[in-house]
């Protein structure tokens, strides 16, 4: 079982547009909600580009967001936690494929009492391909030695479903707090689910 990390597993989104909301104040960059909503995606760059940010202006902006964002305390979806545990007391091989960074996500997983639940942490700089290519996907499975067949991935957003079918898993899409949220049942996930710690009824 692969997870997605933010807004799956931890409630990062308003968190995330905290870190935006300050990263352009900085830049001096106006920062429209309305857009934000419209654009948001997992690949942050596309939301640089669709909130109109110039592109020579990237890096810096990766480097205020990361800093603004850990200025904030990160909490676990309500549930998250004992759903992971009893996921692997029911002998689950779990796993998190994430946008994220390594350090951030890694460093979340330690402090929110999950270390040693995953067995791989796929971040974005383990591949080349982002969201919703399938690579990160395809890497876990690789690593974990699991076939598509026995394979599932849970996320919040339409990418993380596209992905999930384009490796061709299984697909669970569970409702988050993030701007495309609403979008995520049209993707036609396998199953749709209304907080994590439904996937007990399944699995």
């Amino acid at each position: 079982m692969l997870f997605d990390w933010d807004g799956t597993v931890v409630d990062s989104a308003q968190l995330g547009l905290t870190a935006y909301e300050k990263s352009f104040a900085e830049l001096g960059i106006p920062f429209d909600h309305e857009t934000y909503r419209a654009v948001y995606s997992p690949n942050w760059l596309s939301v640089y580009e669709g909130l109109g940010l110039p592109k020579e202006q990237w890096q810096r902006a990766d480097e205020l967001w990361t800093q603004h964002y850990g200025e904030q305390s990160v909490e676990l979806i309500k549930g998250a936690g004992e759903t992971v545990a009893e996921l692997r007391q029911k002998k689950y091989r779990l796993g998190v494929v994430s946008s994220g960074n390594d350090c951030r996500v890694n460093r979340e997983i330690e402090e929110l009492g999950l270390a040693g639940f995953f067995e791989v942490v796929i971040c974005h700089e383990q591949i080349r391909n982002r969201k919703p290519h399938p690579e990160g996907l395809e890497t876990a499975m690789r690593l974990m030695n699991c076939s598509q067949e026995e394979s599932c991935y849970i996320g919040d957003t339409p990418e993380d479903i596209e992905m999930g079918k384009r490796a061709g898993l299984f697909t669970v899409g569970v409702r988050s707090a993030y701007p495309t949220n609403w979008k995520l049942e049209a993707s036609s996930p396998d199953i749709f689910i209304q907080s994590l710690s439904e996937l007990l009824d399944h699995f």
